[in-house]
């Protein structure tokens, strides 16, 4: 009934944003008109099952909403809705036969160059290709026998394939990232992988040793589809962009008040605006004084502004690598959820905050759309 009557009050919005929540028992959804002021929430969908990844399609002008899901007795699905999220199909996600292995959990979800392509990364770290609209995935094996693999370690969230970047003209190159082995790099369509970590410092090893071929554990990295070989990262310690696509890598931490977060968003309409959320090293974990701030960079990384206006000032929880998004609309929305369940959302492009919705569990991933 509660969900019954929060869609019910939605369908007499004018809506034009969407904003998927999923958190570590069940997602959220919640629209908004364009201004996006008052927000409608239905939820929890798939109750106690844990979210890693959502994902929004809007190719073709359609609105498909994708979820990866995860419960202890019916295994990772991927859930799929194209009524806006009042019922779903699932798809199921799994090794080939004779692979000693099993997916545990789907960590991520993205829209190919075709419109009926999905890409979905898994712990353990592999990657799965669809043609179908996600009706079916296949194994990308060229990746999943590297021999790198059986050399790569697993953060403290597990191992995992966060980050999944197809190129945007070219279907033969994807660029992915897994913690912890760093990032990879196929120009062949997946046959062949090569580490693209040149510059970036895996700081947890022994002096002289900190610069790998591979082993880091990178965050997350994204980049704008107008300017495909820039790419920003956020590591385990260290901000970095890279301008040849990935094949070096050079710091732009200075400026911050910390070298350590997880999510990296480079705005919509902006290839040289990009977005992080600092938090102390690996014993904090929150941000640096628990001062809450989405950190702006608008010349890509020489200099950094905190916008902070609306933010709570004691707030000593953590931002996760896929719980920070924004929208595509003309004035840039954006969206981050907390490990304590609240998200806050800013319809001018971080200048002010308020909140959307809190009290939900530990949020885990957040995407966002104008539909």
């Amino acid at each position: 009934m509660f969900l019954d009557g929060l869609i019910q009050s939605c369908k007499g919005i004018a809506m034009g944003t969407v904003v998927m929540v999923g958190t570590r028992k069940g997602l959220w959804i919640g629209r908004a008109d364009d201004q996006r002021r008052e927000w409608h929430w239905t939820g929890p969908h798939f109750d106690l099952h844990e979210v890693y990844s959502v994902m929004i399609d809007t190719r073709g002008g359609r609105e498909r909403l994708l979820a990866g899901t995860s419960m202890t007795w019916t295994g990772p699905l991927v859930q799929i809705s194209e009524d806006g999220g009042q019922t779903w199909s699932e798809t199921a996600i799994a090794f080939p036969e004779g692979t000693d292995a099993s997916v545990e959990r789907v960590w991520q979800l993205t829209p190919g160059i075709a419109d009926n392509e999905v890409w979905a990364g898994t712990e353990p770290g592999a990657i799965f290709h669809s043609t179908d609209n996600a009706a079916s995935f296949s194994l990308v094996e060229g990746l999943w026998n590297h021999p790198h693999r059986p050399q790569w370690g697993a953060g403290y969230g597990g191992q995992a394939f966060h980050t999944i970047l197809p190129h945007p003209t070219d279907p033969f190159s994807i660029t992915a990232a897994i913690s912890s082995g760093g990032c990879y790099q196929t120009r062949d369509g997946g046959q062949t992988w090569r580490p693209r970590n040149t510059g970036i410092q895996a700081e947890f090893m022994p002096e002289g040793q900190q610069y790998p071929e591979f082993g880091q554990c990178v965050h997350k990295i994204h980049r704008h589809p107008s300017a495909p070989e820039t790419l920003f990262l956020q590591n385990h310690g260290g901000v970095y962009r890279s301008d040849d696509e990935a094949e070096t890598w050079q710091s732009i931490e200075a400026g911050l008040p910390a070298n350590f977060g997880f999510p990296v968003v480079v705005h919509p309409h902006e290839p040289e605006t990009v977005f992080v959320f600092p938090i102390g090293g690996s014993g904090e974990r929150h941000p640096v004084d628990g001062a809450a701030a989405v950190w702006r960079s608008r010349d890509g990384g020489k200099s950094w502004q905190a916008l902070d206006n609306g933010l709570p000032k004691n707030f000593y929880v953590g931002v996760m690598r896929d719980a920070m998004s924004a929208d595509d609309h003309d004035e840039t929305g954006l969206y981050f959820g907390a490990r304590n369940g609240s998200v806050w959302a800013s319809a001018d492009g971080g200048e002010h905050w308020s909140c959307a919705i809190a009290n939900l569990p530990d949020v885990m991933t957040i995407r966002a759309a104008r539909v």
